[in-house]
């Protein structure tokens, strides 16, 4: 089949359609310009994105190029690795729990100590159940479900049972829950609050697949930061890990005649250290986009900037819900709303009600307002790329519908 060529690019709808989806998300109508000349000749190559080498030099200094701009926007470390590869955040749930358990067996010379984990929602749930499955032995430090019998509120530091530090291989939290709206109220995991010894020996590793860059976080006070970038990051295909450079030091082999784990090859961290995020092909595409919108932010003003946007966009939404007498009803406790996912039902879980919603808000270009399958409701999620006026719409929207339906 023959595609007639294209002399320009039609961005007309753009403008028409509020994209709110949870991932993948919208991204800057300037970075898909910029890719879309890129995949066809990579700054006047004659070479499109996706057929240069990913050993030339020109992927080299894309490649170098996102890890300054990432490093930049969080203050990363010189101690730390930056990381690209594939399999999303799902697959690092296998990741760094095979990892994490390597390095503590050949770090202490016996058996692999217990993974915490913090299960604060849908995603969490997932990450301690893939551990178990590794070989880990598992422990939930806290569950939100079984304590209050749904996710929507995440308990205080002090009510958590952790493991001892001496016996424990890592702690994993997930910074924002996507399907239940749920997020570490900022600046985030209060990690000083954990006790001294635990903070001090225990590796603790951080999922924000879908809320890094939109506030700081402390990366020193973590062993590992992972996040795919389908939501705030890129297009779906790259997966950026952040970790210290001393996790790296061993092969995770060594841990084997302690009873650690045999990592498959592509996802041994150290694999890719080494070889600076080319063990394999990596995601070229996803990587470039990546950095255009790491580029693109900087231009906004940065983490700062972004979160104080994020702060105002959630703001103005929830007011919205709490202010409606009813109407709407968030699905989380005030304490640990999400900023970037704003999850509630209408009248009580009205399934028709919220049917209605969701045609009333895609007749006015307000598209992927539909709550997660396994909890229903609405969600209406507020990531970068959603602009303070992209939420005005949204609200404006919210209470249009509660007043022909309130009564």
């Amino acid at each position: 089949m023959s595609f007639p060529p294209p002399t320009t690019l039609d961005t007309s709808n753009r403008s028409r359609i509020l994209n709110l989806g949870a991932g993948p998300s919208s991204l800057p109508t300037s970075v898909l310009l910029q890719s879309a000349q890129d995949l066809l000749d990579y700054k006047g190559t004659g070479i499109g994105l996706c057929e240069l080498s990913h050993r030339s030099g020109t992927f080299k200094q894309i490649l170098d190029s996102a890890e300054s701009d990432l490093r930049s926007l969080l203050s990363i470390p010189e101690d730390y690795a930056v990381l690209f590869t594939q399999g999303g955040g799902t697959e690092q749930f296998s990741a760094t729990a095979l990892n994490l358990l390597a390095y503590d067996a050949a770090r202490h010379g016996r058996a692999p100590g217990t993974l915490d984990y913090a299960v604060t929602g849908s995603w969490s749930s997932k990450a301690i159940k893939e551990g178990e499955r590794m070989g880990g032995r598992v422990k939930a430090v806290t569950d939100s479900k079984k304590r209050d019998g749904k996710f929507g509120r995440i308990a205080p530091i002090e009510e958590w049972e952790l493991s001892p530090a001496s016996e424990c291989a890592m702690l994993y939290y997930c910074d924002n829950e996507t399907v239940d709206g749920v997020e570490f109220p900022s600046p985030g995991l209060p990690i000083h609050q954990l006790p001294d010894d635990y903070r001090k020996n225990v590796p603790i590793v951080a999922d924000c697949s879908s809320n890094i860059l939109s506030r700081p976080i402390d990366v020193a006070a973590h062993s590992l930061i992972f996040f795919g970038a389908q939501k705030n990051v890129g297009p779906p295909g790259v997966t950026i890990l952040i970790a210290r450079k001393s996790l790296l030091a061993r092969h995770p082999d060594e841990s084997i005649p302690f009873g650690g784990p045999r990592i498959p090859t592509t996802l041994v961290y150290k694999n890719l250290a080494d070889n600076s995020s080319l063990y394999n092909t990596p995601p070229m595409f996803s990587i470039h986009v990546s950095g255009l919108v790491f580029r693109h932010l900087i231009e906004q003003g940065g983490v700062k900037g972004a979160e104080q946007r994020s702060s105002e966009k959630a703001q103005l939404v929830y007011s919205t819900i709490d202010e409606s007498k009813g109407f709407y009803e968030g699905t989380t406790s005030a304490t640990s709303r999400s900023r970037m996912n704003v999850t509630f039902r209408i009248k009580g879980g009205d399934d028709g009600l919220e049917g209605k919603f969701v045609e009333f808000c895609k007749e006015r270009g307000i598209e992927q307002v539909k709550g997660h399958r396994s909890v229903g409701g609405i969600r209406a999620s507020l990531y970068n790329a959603i602009s303070v006026d992209d939420a005005k719409r949204l609200v404006e929207a919210m209470r249009e519908f509660c007043g022909q339906h309130s009564g």
